[in-house]
């Protein structure tokens, strides 16, 4: 039965306005919200571990490529068509990441699907850091890509189903503030370290992130759709703290749940509160990719050789993961503020298409399809990106560097258009409100 009205305050009314409390400084606001988080900033904190081995990983080749193109051993010297396999066969692996995402995201949860990743990601570093052959480097990158993708399709969902609705955005980017800061840290350890160490010092995050994550809880809204609704309750008491009164959101949750019980079937996928928010999230990830972001992150290095500017590549590449780092951060505290289209509309690619295409992933799929369809996007998005980054250098020897980024431009353009006309704003906004919006069409939930 629900609480009666009276005495209750909300957002636009007060039932007893005579005596006001003072309002808490900012300062003081901060830190309520701080404490009243802090277990939701930790769970998320391991998660997103995943995100920065997955940023080492991506770029891992941009300083190991230029050493083996030149290297002695006959067994590990690249040539260019060899180079672009080691570079490309990164995202073959996270497609097939995603699309293992799609069974286990639902089959195991994100929690133990993110645990899983570990075992693929630690073999392939160990396979990268003692290869005596081409082949041991493809399948290192290739298990390494694997893990990637999983938990790229798992993250983003974990993430946003222990959030509130008030820091959901800035959580929302952390995946990919991670990710470049994954990046970062493989730049600066390449001026250090020689090809194998960095592979060796691949595996820390990843066993770090496995400890972490089995002292956190699953998904709440998960551990409802398998019927654990004991566990569930203690799961988001545990995430919200000793002294929050969970049991409205816990009875929305669970509505919304009951609802989905069921899986999806073809006659449900038909119906738009279904198909359209799966086609903005798939279209979103497709788009993101056809910016060229990965092509140029992977072989970023050989790019800097192949032009005029004055610092060495290597430290180059190490200002670019520091400004995209500076970017996502930005992003982070401004898309709570200024909303998701806005910096879709008015920033590069690490402060919008970059963590916000991430989020809104995860904001808009429903809930009945989340985990295949998450598995989906992450799928048709490194598909893109193998394509991409296989031809892009066979591209660039053909045509001149030029080219492609003619390309990647004309995209960004398509990007204005499509966020105009075909993405929501989530800000500030539940997941049950961002669904209730795709079932009925009323503006009204998102406004």
């Amino acid at each position: 039965m629900q609480e009666p009205l009276l005495g209750a305050e909300g957002p636009d009314y007060d039932t007893f306005p005579e005596s006001p409390a003072p309002s808490p400084s900012p300062g003081e606001r901060t830190r309520v919200g701080a404490r009243q988080h802090k277990r939701v900033f930790l769970a998320t904190f391991a998660a997103v571990l995943g995100n920065f081995s997955f940023g080492y990983a991506l770029v891992y080749t941009s300083p190991v490529i230029p050493a083996l193109e030149y290297s002695l051993d006959p067994n590990l010297s690249l040539t260019k068509t060899q180079a672009s396999w080691f570079g490309s066969v990164f995202t073959l692996g996270a497609a097939a990441g995603g699309l293992s995402a799609m069974v286990l995201n639902d089959l195991l949860g994100r929690k133990l699907s993110l645990m899983f990743s570990a075992v693929p990601s630690v073999a392939g570093y160990a396979l990268m850091a003692s290869a005596r052959g081409l082949w041991m480097l493809l399948l290192g990158r290739l298990l390494t890509g694997f893990a990637g993708g999983l938990t790229a399709a798992c993250i983003p969902v974990y993430v946003s189903e222990i959030a509130t609705p008030d820091i959901r955005g800035a959580l929302g980017a952390t995946p990919q503030l991670m990710a470049v800061f994954g990046s970062l840290s493989l730049y600066a350890l390449g001026l250090l370290l020689p090809w194998r160490w960095l592979a060796v010092a691949g595996e820390g995050p990843v066993v770090i992130m496995t400890l972490l994550l089995s002292f956190m809880p699953n998904s709440p809204r998960f551990l409802l759709s398998r019927g654990r609704d004991e566990e569930a309750l203690r799961a988001l008491a545990w995430l919200r703290g000793a002294n929050a009164d969970i049991r409205l959101e816990f009875q929305q949750i669970q509505d919304n749940v009951q609802r989905q019980s069921s899986r999806m079937s073809w006659a449900e996928a038909r119906d738009p509160h279904m198909y359209r928010p799966v086609a903005i999230a798939v279209a979103m990830r497709f788009l993101q990719q056809l910016t060229g972001i990965t092509p140029i992150l992977v072989y970023l290095q050989p790019i800097f050789n192949s032009t005029a500017v004055l610092l060495p590549p290597q430290d180059d590449a190490a200002i670019v993961g520091a400004v995209r780092l500076l970017s996502v951060m930005i992003a982070a505290l401004a898309m709570d503020l200024a909303g998701r289209k806005a910096l879709l509309f008015v920033s590069g690619y690490a402060m919008g298409w970059g963590p916000i295409t991430w989020l809104l992933m995860s904001e808009i799929l429903p809930l009945q399809a989340r985990g295949v369809a998450s598995g989906l996007c992450v799928l048709v998005s490194w598909l893109t990106a193998f394509a991409l980054t296989k031809s892009f250098l066979l591209v660039v020897n053909a045509f001149g560097l030029q080219v492609p980024f003619f390309f990647f431009a004309a995209i960004c353009l398509v990007n204005l258009v499509f966020t105009g006309c075909c993405v929501p704003e989530t800000k500030g906004r539940s997941l049950e409100q961002i669904e209730s919006f795709f079932r009925t069409g009323r503006r009204s939930f998102l406004r």
